[in-house]
């Protein structure tokens, strides 16, 4: 693809059904009614307590008949007891705690609220994403990476504009040489989640529910922009998760707005590795 905006294609594709809907804030209880859809994307900040809440709310309408966890693997799936009734056992099994995730209770109901859902795994292994910071996500996510927008070239404002996004969340403390490769991660893990979800589809019908980050749930270049350009007739519903009012139209169909996790100083832990990073 010549150097074309890939963010604007795929904002044209969603246009249609995103032009459907009346996009804006909602309280919780919207959760319990939302729109139709082949796709709910249910964004969330990962360790605030409350939008798993609300993403056990919205499962509980939709039952879904698939699930895809950004958390997993396709391989943690294999490990997938058939009964998750007990957290304790299918925490276990999935090697949660060792994969660094949030404290697992928080994410059991989603297992549990749509018993019949079949579980699927959006999650790259950590080798792969390493080395999509260092090869490109295309050269890693293999030969439909086309198709799912990885061999585009992004245009310059917006590779300048997610590298500062990556910048900013790291605090500041990450070297210039290294923001192109975390935007080719990230664009690995959306592209990913995305192929996920077709599979997902295609095993179950639909209709499919994403446990993902708020990030990836965006629709000018998350989840459902991928979808966009790869399956453009589906019916996507992008839901974010916020801990603060972004002021203005945030980039979902729609986004709950809740109280932050008090979580200290989260640059401090990038401070107390600069320190022997730098003398190595």
């Amino acid at each position: 693809m010549n150097r074309i905006g890939i963010f604007g294609i795929f904002a044209v594709a969603l246009g249609v059904w995103a032009g459907a809907l009346a996009a804006g804030p909602v309280q919780p209880e919207a959760l319990d009614h939302l729109p139709v859809a082949d796709v709910v994307v249910l964004g969330e900040v990962h360790d605030n307590p409350l939008h798993h809440v609300n993403q056990a709310r919205a499962l509980a309408a939709l039952r879904p008949r698939a699930l895809v966890f950004e958390m997993l693997t396709p391989a943690q799936v294999l490990g997938l007891p058939a009964d998750r009734a007990d957290p304790v056992a299918l925490e276990a099994a999935l090697g949660w705690r060792a994969a660094g995730w949030p404290d697992f209770a928080m994410y059991h109901p989603l297992f549990i609220v749509a018993p019949g859902a079949q579980i699927f795994g959006g999650a790259m292994a950590r080798a792969d994403v390493v080395r999509a910071m260092q090869d490109g996500a295309a050269a890693v996510f293999g030969p439909d990476a086309a198709g799912y927008g990885l061999t585009a070239v992004l245009a310059a404002d917006q590779r300048a504009e997610l590298e500062s996004e990556q910048a900013q969340a790291h605090c500041g403390a990450l070297p210039a040489d290294l923001l192109p490769g975390m935007v080719e991660a990230q664009r690995l893990r959306d592209a990913a989640l995305a192929r996920a979800v077709v599979a997902a589809l295609a095993a179950t019908g639909g209709p499919v529910a994403v446990i993902t980050g708020t990030g990836h749930a965006r629709k000018d270049r998350g989840v459902p922009a991928v979808l966009a350009a790869v399956a453009p007739r589906l019916r996507v519903l992008s839901i974010g998760q916020l801990e603060s009012d972004p002021g203005a139209a945030a980039p979902f169909d729609l986004w709950l707005i809740t109280a932050p996790v008090d979580r200290g100083d989260p640059c401090e832990v990038f401070a107390n590795q600069a320190g022997p990073q730098q003398g190595s």
